[in-house]
């Protein structure tokens, strides 16, 4: 059972959470255009990767509000999203209402996903996408749950910021690049206050404090290793689909990339089997 510093932690983070849900539901990065015209498409490394969902059980961890739940059960797949936020999955339950969609949406933190989804499992595919990682104490752990909801030969797919890029920070940005903000072997916890919020440049958030963790390469892919899943692919990107650094510059994919040269890998993205 987790202790009293980690409960207080995650209590901290979901708070957080919680208070950005409205945010994003107004937030131009979150737009759900797409979705409400029954198009609803994935970023662009996704919509490159991920291949024809239609038929698929899916499971979606850390779902946020589930708007990339619902893009996936617009491409026909059969899909249960999982979030630790009650006010998000309160809203991803509205958006799938509105839209007749038929996602199913579970409140439960990600390291209780396999007691909290009703079963069975042995999931097609587990989807996990964007600023996920950093909120585990326990990648390791992660991975356990990953292969316990994936049906032999089912597999994972996951696309993340760099874990190289985490390394820096606007904040002590010197000349046009970001400075250092943390050392990459640097586990954690990261205690940030931080009011500002990535989707929205006006907000304030009063829930500022939070904890999170950075995990090398190394971590995940022996992770995942550990738990029984074979490595299919890994990939690195020069883009990212939100605004990481305020130097780069979107494109008409809708990432952001450096504008003079691909400096470093911004994103990574894989795809792993249960053996």
């Amino acid at each position: 059972m987790p202790g009293a510093d980690q409960e207080a932690w995650r209590a901290l983070n979901r708070a957080n959470w919680d208070e950005r849900v409205a945010i994003h539901l107004r937030a131009p990065m979150y737009d759900l255009s797409d979705l409400r015209e029954g198009r609803g498409r994935l970023e662009a490394i996704e919509e490159a990767e991920l291949g024809s969902v239609a038929g698929e059980r899916i499971a979606h961890l850390q779902c946020h509000f589930g708007a990339d739940t619902l893009r996936l059960a617009q491409k026909g797949a059969a899909v249960v999203g999982l979030d630790f936020s009650a006010p998000a999955i309160e809203a991803a339950r509205g958006l799938a209402g509105e839209l007749g969609l038929a996602a199913r949406f579970v409140c439960a933190d990600v390291y209780d996903a396999a007691a909290a989804i009703p079963g069975p499992h042995g999931f097609d595919r587990v989807f996990v996408t964007w600023g996920a990682l950093c909120w585990l104490p326990d990648v390791a752990g992660w991975a356990r749950v990953v292969a316990s909801l994936l049906r032999p030969g089912g597999r994972l797919y996951l696309a993340e910021g760099h874990p190289s890029a985490w390394v820096f920070d606007d904040d002590a940005a010197e000349g046009p690049r970001p400075g250092w903000f943390a050392p990459y072997f640097e586990r954690g916890p990261l205690v940030l206050d931080d009011p500002r919020d990535y989707a929205d440049p006006e907000a304030r958030l009063a829930n500022q404090r939070t904890h999170q963790f950075q995990h090398t390469m190394a971590d995940v892919l022996n992770a995942l290793a550990g738990a029984g899943l074979s490595l299919d692919w890994l990939h690195e990107h020069d883009g990212v689909p939100w605004r990481m650094f305020a130097c780069l510059e979107q494109g008409a994919d809708r990432l952001w990339r450096f504008a003079d040269r691909a400096w470093l890998p911004l994103s990574f993205s894989l795809s792993a089997t249960r053996r």
